[in-house]
């Protein structure tokens, strides 16, 4: 495989939302730190009707809206290495001007593609025809890649047909996040916890992803699509399969993906019985008023909002562990992790005593906030002639307070970087991502045999009843 550093980024559906919110402020952050090699030129490519000038007249307030101004630079500086090309992926000249618009890159073209899965096929197209896939050209793709395992082939089989797997960056922006990465420093840069990261000495796992907003503008796409394609499919999964894989050879692209998709290929089919789904109904996020499901589509749906699944991964380390995963809208805050409950200790030598002990805990928060926190029993000062008292203590590493001396990025900066530098990874490979469709495929299938219709769920609230049930059912009470 050729290595090289990109000089060019090609940005498919740069005046996008995703592009104003994450990609443009990102690439300013890089410019800022020095991070971008100062011949990189960033070519922006959509529908829209702008020449070079509007496109850095539309960047100029995307920065200023969602980058700080302690982390744009010379702002000046950056919106000089943009550029701008119109183009309509369904027309086969437009790729003519784009190729010409790039130009012959020095070193290598890096190429971000978000756009409709419709558009995949056209766009490949367009741009092996144009001479854009080159042995010097990689592509990162962002989700949607498709609605189910088929579809996924179909846009795969699509890239591939230009691009090398060793070319492709499949995008899960979840493995930008720095608590996602310090996963695997948590478990392979710390003697005390491989040796009890396995069935005899955890009892469950727990994985929450919970959003307070509703549909905002991603009304037709969410509609179609769902929570559990929406995130359990690519986010949930990837943070399982991190949690639960074995220790990589090393630290590379290779070594990483290959313990991933064992994990993926080791889930075991889940029963009617492991999954419950919900829908919101009106309610109130933070003491405000918010529509139900319904009323902000303005229609009735089947689509899923919330979704909890009781996993088992069937391998030596994991066998009879519950992964208990749960995502949802409009839930009374917005968070995600990672909860990894260990077993009681197998004897107390405090119950005659009157002591209770609570078995430990570890939880990863990877958003809003980022931290790491155990919780440890120790003793509670005093004489204890009346008993002897324990509690139950955390001990936490708060990042920001860690890390003070350290700027907290965007996902997409790392990722972004990363693709123009050649590192896959932080990125899913074809086999993982097909591995995690064949899984939620059968979910679904499940759906529909047993004719399994969303609960209604207050806005507001945990999801439905069921989901409690769920993991009560089992003992088990979610972390709230």
């Amino acid at each position: 495989m050729t290595q090289f550093t990109s000089d060019r980024l090609l940005l498919f559906g740069a005046t996008g939302d995703l592009s104003r919110r994450m990609l443009l402020p990102s690439l300013c952050a890089l410019d800022a730190e020095g991070l971008l090699g100062q011949d990189v030129e960033i070519i922006g490519t959509a529908r829209s009707d702008f020449d070079d000038q509007g496109f850095r007249n539309f960047a100029r307030e995307a920065l200023e809206q969602f980058l700080p101004a302690s982390r744009r630079g010379s702002m000046a500086q950056f919106l000089n290495r943009l550029t701008y090309q119109p183009l309509d992926a369904n027309d086969a000249d437009s790729f003519k001007a784009l190729a010409q618009k790039v130009g012959t890159p020095r070193e290598g073209l890096s190429i971000f593609l978000s756009t409709a899965p419709s558009l995949f096929e056209p766009t490949i197209q367009g741009l092996e025809k144009s001479g854009l896939t080159g042995e010097k050209v990689r592509i990162g793709l962002e989700k949607p890649l498709g609605v189910d395992l088929a579809s996924s082939k179909v846009i795969n089989d699509a890239v591939a047909h230009a691009f090398p797997e060793e070319r492709i960056f499949r995008i899960d922006h979840y493995l930008g996040k720095e608590t996602v990465q310090n996963l695997l420093a948590l478990r392979f840069a710390n003697l005390m916890f491989e040796p009890l990261w396995n069935a005899a000495h955890i009892d469950h796992v727990q994985i929450t992803v919970s959003e307070t907003v509703g549909l905002e503008s991603r009304v037709a796409y969410y509609d179609d699509s769902g929570a559990l394609r929406d995130m359990v499919q690519n986010h949930m999964l990837q943070l399982l399969a991190l949690v639960a894989m074995e220790p990589p050879v090393s630290y590379n692209a290779t070594s990483i993906r290959n313990e991933k998709v064992k994990v993926l290929h080791s889930l075991r089919k889940v029963r009617p019985e492991e999954t419950v789904t919900g829908q919101y109904r009106a309610g109130a996020i933070t003491g405000q008023a918010v529509p139900g499901y319904d009323e902000e589509l303005g229609k009735d749906s089947s689509t899923e909002t919330f979704v909890a699944i009781k996993a088992f991964i069937d391998n030596w380390r994991w066998q009879g562990v519950p992964f208990y995963m749960r995502t949802g809208k409009r839930l009374p805050k917005r968070s995600t992790e990672i909860v990894v409950q260990f077993r009681k200790v197998p004897h107390s030598i405090f119950n005659g005593r009157g002591a209770k002990t609570v078995p430990n805990r570890l939880v990863i928060g990877i958003q809003p906030e980022e931290n790491i926190t155990l919780s440890l029993m120790t003793k509670v000062p005093g004489l204890d002639r009346n008993g002897y008292g324990l509690r139950s203590t955390p001990l936490a590493i708060l990042t920001p307070d860690a890390f003070a001396d350290r700027q907290r990025r965007i996902a997409y900066e790392r990722l972004l970087l990363d693709l123009i530098e050649g590192d896959q990874t932080l990125f899913v490979r074809r086999d993982e991502v097909e591995a995690q469709w064949e899984w939620i495929d059968a979910i679904r299938a499940g759906w529909e045999e047993h004719q399994q219709e969303p609960r209604t769920y207050t806005a507001g609230s945990w999801g439905p009843s069921a989901a409690i049930a769920l993991a009560e059912r089992d003992g088990v009470t979610w972390h709230e």
